[in-house]
């Protein structure tokens, strides 16, 4: 493997465990801390996220296929986008599946802790080769049904309750379910939507940044809609970006990097490295969950749950290959 290939392997997921740490602990952190003044509305930082993702995707694509040429970057925009409107109108469907569940996220987090709502996230394995099998007609083997049966087992045994006695947030019964309710909706809209945008992406010759210009830009549409059907009378008397910190862009700027990363991640490395992050990703925010936001009190259901989880995670994305054939068993073949 070439050196440079090699760094930007590990570079990429150290990123990635990062940014899926951050994410999920700063955005719990900003759901429930008081700092006396209104909070911020979740469904503004969704939209603002898209905004940031427009952004970057738009850089991306001047500095690569555009070469740092104005004249040439507006003309792929203005051929690929533009003048393809029923090709970008696709992207409408995973866009707003996406901006769903990034809603949802918000509530997830609001009512679960870090590792708890981190674990059971996870279910978008399920989903996601659910849609596959459903939708692209995907062959998952025997291994791949049992990391599934695996997951589904461990996510299960996590929801089991502990003693929350020692906690100083205690979360209430219907707080969690109303949580867990959001993450599994979440989870299918993931899986529905990361297929769907899939099934988009080999078909066409487009670049991955060039479609998630067209995603975000319906997801920024798409946002719109609950921050004003639900928020008008707060966004009128406090503004639109009421409550805004140094945290909620911190949270904002996470998310939008989100599919950047994993972007990274899937060019540069593989879905055992990136299994290997996803359980960092989650011991992490077990270990801060416990000791700095002290909102979890762990079980010993939690720690045998949270193993089955990481080791359904490395046990789906393991690519088993058949051993090659034997020298003479390939000559009677041919003969």
């Amino acid at each position: 493997m070439h050196p440079v290939q090699f760094n930007l392997k590990y570079v990429s997921l150290g990123i990635l465990i990062l940014q899926t740490t951050s994410l999920v602990l700063t955005m719990r952190y900003s759901r429930t801390v008081d700092d006396g003044g209104p909070k911020y509305i979740s469904a503004t930082a969704v939209v603002m996220a898209e905004v940031l993702k427009i952004l970057a995707c738009l850089i991306l694509v001047f500095g690569g296929e555009g070469s740092m040429d104005c004249a040439k970057f507006l003309t792929i925009l203005n051929t690929q986008i533009l003048q393809r409107p029923l090709d970008t109108l696709k992207l409408a469907i995973p866009s707003g599946l996406y901006t769903i569940q990034n809603n949802l996220l918000f509530v997830a987090l609001s009512n679960l802790d870090a590792a708890t709502y981190q674990v059971t996230y996870q279910l978008k394995i399920l989903t996601t080769a659910m849609f596959s099998v459903l939708l692209l007609q995907k062959q998952l083997n025997a291994i791949k049904w049992t990391s599934l049966v695996i997951l589904m087992l461990g996510v299960a045994l996590v929801q089991m309750p502990a003693d929350s006695s020692h906690t100083e947030k205690e979360l209430t019964a219907s707080g969690q379910l109303k949580g867990l309710i959001a993450v599994i909706c979440a989870c299918c809209s993931s899986g529905f939507a990361g297929v769907y945008f899939e099934k988009i992406l080999k078909g066409t010759k487009q670049s991955i940044w060039l479609r998630n210009i067209q995603l975000a830009f319906f997801g920024m549409i798409f946002g719109l809609v609950p921050v004003f059907w639900y928020n008008t009378p707060s966004i009128q008397e406090n503004g639109f970006f009421q409550g805004y910190n140094g945290i909620t862009w911190t949270v904002i700027i996470l998310q939008a990097l989100g599919g950047l990363v994993i972007a990274a991640v899937i060019k540069y490395a593989d879905n055992i490295l990136k299994g290997f992050a996803t359980s960092l990703s989650i011991i992490l925010s077990t270990v801060v969950s416990y000791y700095l936001l002290n909102d979890f009190q762990p079980s010993g259901y939690f720690f045998i749950g949270a193993s089955f989880v990481i080791a359904a995670t490395f046990l789906y994305g393991y690519e088993w290959t058949q051993p090659p054939p034997k020298e003479s068993n390939q000559t009677v073949r041919n003969i």
